[in-house]
């Protein structure tokens, strides 16, 4: 085996074919996951015999496993070679995923969804540098194209393969099919590319922050997932949570910064192409998946779509993503990213705020279309924003910053969606209770469906119907608007990276 990735040439043909397809379906596998349970949470908990809010614990266990992972993908690396960490970790994930599609109790589900969701992070970082490694130099804009590909489409496709398996099957398959895919995956990956195994540096493990690391990721995102349901600040539980997390992420930062050999390298940021980049990507890509949780709840809760066809209306946001992100990687390669970067956040942005004008009489292709279009922005934000923070670290630091970029990823949207879908929820209360007190005084619709054959109750609960549907779609439209203003201002701080001199299709 070499020593050095350097001295090995790159795949071509049909073993690059079959290389690139199991480096992208292995990050496919891996970020799906993290939506696909979404929508079939009330099954399982139904058919395990638990409450719908214990429940949530089948994605809360796997969010805060893998978001504990991701950015250890580095040191993993150096200690144990990446391929052969990334083939474990694909192997594990197939076996783990029919563990938890037999698992008979809610106790053994979460168990197996913790050790899935840490056999997962690694493979989103790893896909991505892999995906590099394989590639000719003058073809390697294809590959982070094919790789953002599958970033930007797996979110998006989780509730519609979720939401078919649970109504067509059973919730178990939801897990269960993964897995072929898979347990192939990681034997081709291993036939192909273990030539393109890395050194090994004999590093001892630092204990002190991995332990706080796990402490604040964990209060974190049990914060973050619970705050809602516990009304946020007003519970003890949540305040304890959130300084747990606080001190721990606190300490974590002064730990790491000083430790000979840390866990997550840290030092990366100096770049300051990197760190602009990872600013732009937390607000850009937490605006885009706050998107694409509201659309599908709001169709649903107010304009009457069932989980199939809301999920088939938000997934038209990813489908130009397909047939672009090769022909953006292609550009970012050849010229300077970042008016890329600033052209896909203003579109994501201007599309945001145009959606801002809904109203409930819109029919399925006044929506979806729209949608369709503000995909266009997806390629031109993500894979140009690829190019800048991996353009700008060193190639020895490229698994933890790959491992970095998909934590803050990850991170970003789940503050995002905790944080947008809260506000959302209380200013429909908040509309309605307006539109009520407005209303109060007037009861010309009522008597105008009592006149029409409706007794009291009926034409009241009509006429409270209406009112909850139109305080959804004004608090929508509020919020959008609220979200095309992060987007102008994410696109804005692109232009404080320094110009990228080697994009990372160039590392």
């Amino acid at each position: 085996m070499n020593s050095s990735t350097e001295q090995v040439q790159p795949l071509t043909g049909f073993a690059l074919f079959i290389g690139a397809i199991c480096l992208a379906m292995a990050n496919f596998l891996a970020i799906l996951d993290t939506t696909i349970a979404n929508v079939s949470i009330a099954n399982i908990a139904g058919s395990l015999g638990v409450s719908t809010s214990q429940g949530t614990y089948v994605i809360t266990s796997y969010a805060v496993a893998e978001a504990i992972s991701v950015p250890l993908t580095g040191w993993l690396s150096r200690r144990f070679g990446s391929i052969r960490v990334f083939v474990t970790c694909l192997t594990l994930f197939g076996v783990l995923s029919i563990l938890c599609g037999m698992a008979t109790s809610m106790g053994m589900l979460v168990i197996f969804r913790v050790l899935l969701g840490l056999s997962g992070g690694p493979l989103m970082p790893l896909s991505q540098t892999l995906m590099i490694r394989i590639f000719p130099k003058d073809k390697s804009h294809a590959a982070i194209g094919i790789w953002s590909m599958t970033t930007l489409i797996a979110p998006i496709m989780g509730p519609i393969l979720g939401g078919y398996l649970c109504d067509e099957y059973s919730w178990h398959y939801i897990f269960i099919s993964k897995a072929p895919f898979a347990i192939v995956a990681a034997f081709f990956c291993w036939r192909l590319l273990k030539q393109f195994e890395t050194p090994l540096v004999k590093s001892a493990i630092d204990k002190v922050g991995l332990f706080l690391l796990v402490a604040w990721v964990a209060a974190l995102q049990l914060m973050l997932d619970e705050g809602k349901d516990l009304d946020w600040f007003e519970s003890t539980r949540i305040q304890v949570l959130a300084v747990v997390a606080v001190i721990g992420f606190i300490a974590f930062l002064i730990w790491e910064l000083t430790e000979r050999n840390p866990v997550v390298d840290l030092k990366i940021f100096r770049h300051r192409g990197y760190s602009v980049s990872m600013i732009t990507l937390s607000f850009a890509f937490g605006a885009f998946f706050a998107i694409s949780i509201i659309t599908p709840l709001w169709l649903q809760g107010y304009m009457g779509y069932t989980a199939t066809v809301s999920g088939l209306t938000t997934a038209h946001m990813g489908m130009v993503a397909v047939f672009l992100a090769p022909i953006i990687a292609n550009m970012a390669s050849k010229r300077d990213p970042r008016p890329l970067v600033f052209f896909g956040i203003i579109w994501l942005g201007l599309w945001t705020w145009y959606r801002s004008f809904g109203s409930l009489d819109m029919t399925y292709d006044q929506i979806s279309w729209p949608m369709l279009i503000q995909g266009i922005g997806m390629p031109f934000f993500f894979v140009p924003l690829t190019a800048i923070a991996l353009g700008c670290v060193n190639e020895d630091e490229m698994e933890s910053a790959a491992g970095l970029m998909n934590f803050i990823r990850t991170l970003s949207g789940a503050i995002a969606t905790s944080v947008m879908t809260t506000y959302w929820t209380n200013e429909t209360r908040h509309v309605h209770a307006e539109l009520v007190g407005v209303t109060h005084q007037s009861d010309t619709l009522n008597q105008s469906l009592q006149a029409a054959g409706g007794a009291g109750e009926q034409s009241r609960a009509l006429f409270d119907l209406m009112l909850q549907n139109q305080s959804g779609m004004i608090a929508t439209n509020q919020t959008f608007m609220m979200l095309s203003a992060v987007f102008i201002v994410a696109g804005s701080l692109i232009w404080l990276a320094p110009k990228v001199k080697k994009t990372s299709t160039e590392v």
